[in-house]
């Protein structure tokens, strides 16, 4: 097994742009850190001969939980779990709440892993995104953690309405600055139902354009890249042995399952979720009945998710897994709808593996639909 995923749905406030599973009220945090412990003992044997290798708190902003609480559900998943000898152990988390005794709190736990939500070091940009710190905070977070902590990661949104080119090289500039190994980037994203949506509906916000979003990628990958850093997911770049190995688990089909409302699992052959809902959440978990939906996969699902996945990466889509897991048909599909991608200079095939061109990566998710097989059994 890869690893273990823990959804904690609570923020202090909520950020214009997400939409992600999360309530801005603590009211029943206790009462949901006793039900994530009971839903790791419920599930102990779903993996009972596989070893966990990665521990994940992801949100929300798990931050929001004290030092103690997340040593409680580390050890649950100890108590309950075959854990390697050094599993990865991530924990996302906000500037706001990385003071300097919080950081030497946590070093002192089993996390090993801190990835830290900037977004960006401007605090016009934070305002418009309604972070919850400023830049401030964000550069003495960053300066203090990497005392303690080696290994590092920090998110940076690029796209942003009257963000200049100039302006988004200070960010990525200001990240290296600090000598982090592990930088994830994403395109400020319009997502339905979220306020950003209704900022740019109503005029007062400006909506992002993709070519402002093209430039700025294309910017990231070259500086990063020319400091050292591996580009091994469309979104993720890592210096040599920093990879996120909780999300290129994912990337590589391991099997995983999420613990928390909204939290996702899969095993290799089915997928399932737990309810989006905190209140139904703690309901049905307080009921000994986990409350999620399960979806069986089939063969096409898995070669479509095999290649959204793959194409993303450093390790591509080989043609030789297409053939063996899935059939000549889906080989001969693949091949037929490559080829335009492959005249356009968007995809190349090397040792019998499939990946995007450095023209194409920006590309990557629309070419993957475009290779998805459509005749669902």
């Amino acid at each position: 097994m890869s690893g273990i995923y823990i959804h904690i749905p609570f923020c202090k406030q909520s950020c214009h742009y997400c939409d992600f599973h999360f309530s801005t009220s603590m009211k029943k945090k206790d009462a949901m850190v006793l039900a994530l412990a009971k839903e790791i003992l419920m599930r102990k044997t779903e993996f009972q001969n596989d070893s966990v290798e990665t521990i994940y708190f992801g949100g929300g902003t798990p931050s929001v939980l004290t030092s103690d609480e997340i040593n409680f559900l580390i050890n649950e998943v100890y108590a309950n779990f075959k854990v390697v000898e050094n599993p990865e152990i991530t924990l996302e988390a906000n500037p706001d709440d990385l003071s300097e005794e919080r950081i030497i709190e946590l070093s002192k736990s089993k996390i090993n892993r801190l990835s830290i939500g900037i977004q960006s070091f401007f605090e016009e940009d934070l305002q418009l995104m309604n972070r919850a710190h400023n830049s401030a905070e964000a550069k003495k977070c960053l300066q203090i953690a990497s005392q303690y902590f080696d290994n590092i990661s920090l998110d940076l949104i690029y796209g942003i309405p009257a963000m200049s080119n100039e302006k988004w090289e200070q960010n990525i500039d200001t990240a290296l600055s600090f000598g982090i190994p592990h930088i994830s980037s994403y395109a400020l994203t319009v997502e339905p139902k979220t306020a950003l949506k209704k900022l740019i509906q109503t005029g007062a916000i400006a909506a992002p354009k993709d070519e402002v979003a093209e430039a700025h990628f294309m910017i990231l990958v070259d500086k990063l890249e020319a400091n050292g850093f591996v580009h091994y997911e469309l979104s993720n770049f890592g210096k040599p042995d920093y990879f996120s190995k909780n999300n290129s688990a994912y990337w590589l089909g391991k099997k995983y399952f999420g613990i928390g409302p909204s939290a996702h699992s899969y095993d290799g052959v089915s997928r399932s979720w737990n309810i989006a809902n905190n209140a139904l959440y703690l309901k049905g978990i307080q009921e000994d009945a986990l409350p999620n939906e399960i979806e069986v996969l089939s063969i096409a699902d898995r070669y479509n998710e095999y290649i959204m996945t793959g194409l993303r990466t450093i390790w591509g889509v080989s043609l030789t897994i297409i053939e063996n897991e899935f059939g000549s048909e889906y080989l001969s599909y693949l091949k037929k709808q490559t080829q335009k991608f492959l005249d356009d200079d968007l995809v190349f095939i090397e040792n019998n593996v499939l990946k995007p061109t450095p023209k194409g990566k920006f590309l990557t998710d629309g070419i993957a639909s475009d290779l998805f097989y459509l005749n669902l059994e």
